[in-house]
């Protein structure tokens, strides 16, 4: 016999202040079981939720957020971007030791809308409960469904069902909420926008692999910024944006055709796109050649500063550390995710004890190498050994719901989901002239965690007062 979940929750009062206003507001923290056709407990989800004072529930957006993974709980979004607490980190590449210090949030989004931080099943303090099993929660369907469920029960038991409703994922959390969207809809719960931060919505772009060229096609704009920031390149462009654009042109119209002509290609065409690949990512030519024209992400992050003895970070691109065996072609370490990885574990599991008054010996699972290594990678409505991609289904949202608002956000030193792959997935959201007008695209001069970075963080919170403006008051 399994015991029986008990749903714990702690409320606390605060106030904080946000472009000049005063607020006070709730923090709400707690587990909701989800139950299965038996009323048998099946997992137990855990969440903080910050709710403003004396405001109309009716009037009043909530947005649900998750990070990715899979297998991470929603500490990034909450402690680094939304929430009206961040991790303090005047420079991102090199924290202090401990003891961190939160400080208030002044990009937070507290003012628009009300949070609510989600830990899937394996994350934080959320857990498999009963006789249930990884498989019914470790997958992309199945992932979908339960934290879909977790944001049917919030809305009921808060009486949120007239409220505006967002969600916003980072990363895998991308790919989460695009499928949430339709998921959701579908079963008469519309939205007014989806937030897609450092978004995978197309895991073909992500795979490099001897039988899939986009990748090598989609990252080239970020390898080609990455050089030029740390002065590899030999040709320094005067117009950056516009050299950006003819690096995006040179993959579209000429790398990627050679490469889809594979060994056909002839031999001064290949000899003319290594000479250019070169240029835009100062790799050596023989290098280039040697990897048969295919600039794999770990490959790229160990040799482009290797006369350095430097490796180049992946979440980052800015970053740069040193590996453990400088020899290889593949990657041991991330100096990008090392740097915050301990500032945030540490701050998490300090604020949600001493200050939201969760009383909880578990640990709680920053990231959780658990899940993500029991992922199951099944591909819905699709055929055995292809790729996740949620375009489809966040398309069908789009089309099912014509006031639904989509917002990219993604840095250019970002090798993780490059911000290439975010404008290919945009792109294929269809022509209809109010898909197009409902999606922003934002880029910002970071990495995936570009909330890391102050001024994009600064420069988000303004394109994100724009964004949920358009996205409220299209109903």
């Amino acid at each position: 016999m399994h015991a029986e979940p008990t749903e714990i929750a702690s409320i606390t009062k605060h106030e904080t202040t946000l472009a000049g206003r005063r607020l006070a507001y709730t923090a709400t923290t707690g587990t909701i079981v989800l139950r299965g056709p038996k009323d048998e407990a099946r997992a137990s989800i855990f969440h903080v939720a910050y709710t403003l004072d004396d405001a109309s529930p009716e009037q009043r957006p909530v947005t649900f957020c998750f990070n990715g993974g899979p297998g991470s709980s929603s500490v990034w979004l909450h402690l680094g971007a939304f929430g009206p607490k961040r991790a303090a980190f005047p420079d991102p590449q090199h924290p202090p030791p401990p003891p961190y210090r939160l400080e208030d949030n002044d990009a937070s989004i507290l003012d628009l809308t009300d949070l609510v931080f989600v830990d899937p099943v394996g994350t934080g303090f959320s857990r498999i409960e009963g006789e249930a099993k990884p498989e019914e929660f470790y997958g992309p369907t199945p992932d979908v469904e339960s934290v879909s469920e977790f944001v049917r029960a919030w809305v009921t038991r808060n009486r949120r069902w007239n409220s505006p409703k967002l969600l916003a994922g980072e990363s895998y959390g991308g790919t989460r909420v695009a499928a949430m969207a339709s998921h959701l809809q579908e079963r008469g719960m519309f939205l007014n926008g989806v937030l897609l931060i450092s978004p995978a919505l197309d895991l073909a772009a992500l795979e490099f692999g001897p039988e899939n060229d986009l990748p090598s096609v989609l990252y080239l704009p970020s390898y080609a910024i990455t050089a030029l920031y740390h002065g590899a390149l030999a040709d320094v462009p005067v117009d950056r944006e516009g050299w950006l654009g003819d690096v995006r042109d040179f993959a579209m119209r000429e790398y990627a055709p050679a490469l889809l002509m594979g060994s056909r290609v002839r031999s001064d065409e290949r000899a003319r796109i290594v000479d250019r690949l070169a240029r835009f990512t100062g790799l050596a030519p023989a290098w280039i050649e040697r990897n048969d024209l295919r600039i794999d992400i770990a490959r790229f992050c160990k040799e482009l500063l290797r006369d350095r003895g430097l490796l180049v970070g992946r979440l980052d691109s800015r970053f740069t550390g040193h590996d453990a065996d400088r020899g290889t072609e593949s990657m041991g370490r991330d100096p990008s995710y090392s740097a915050p990885h301990g500032p945030y574990a540490a701050l998490m599991n300090d604020y949600v004890r001493r200050v939201l008054g969760v009383e909880q010996e578990r640990a709680y699972e920053i990231l959780s190498l658990k899940v993500n290594e029991s992922w199951k990678w099944e591909i819905p409505k699709g055929r055995s050994g292809g790729y996740l991609n949620v375009v489809g289904p966040l398309r069908g949202a789009m089309l099912d719901n014509p006031h639904l608002k989509v917002f990219f956000a993604n840095g250019y030193y970002d090798l993780a989901t490059p911000f290439f792959a975010a404008e290919h997935a945009a792109s294929h959201l269809g022509g209809e002239a109010h898909v197009r007008a409902n999606v922003t695209e934002a880029f910002y001069e970071a990495g995936h965690m570009m909330y890391l970075h102050a001024a994009s963080r600064a420069r988000m919170r303004s394109d994100l007062v724009r964004f949920y403006a358009s996205a409220i008051g299209a109903q």
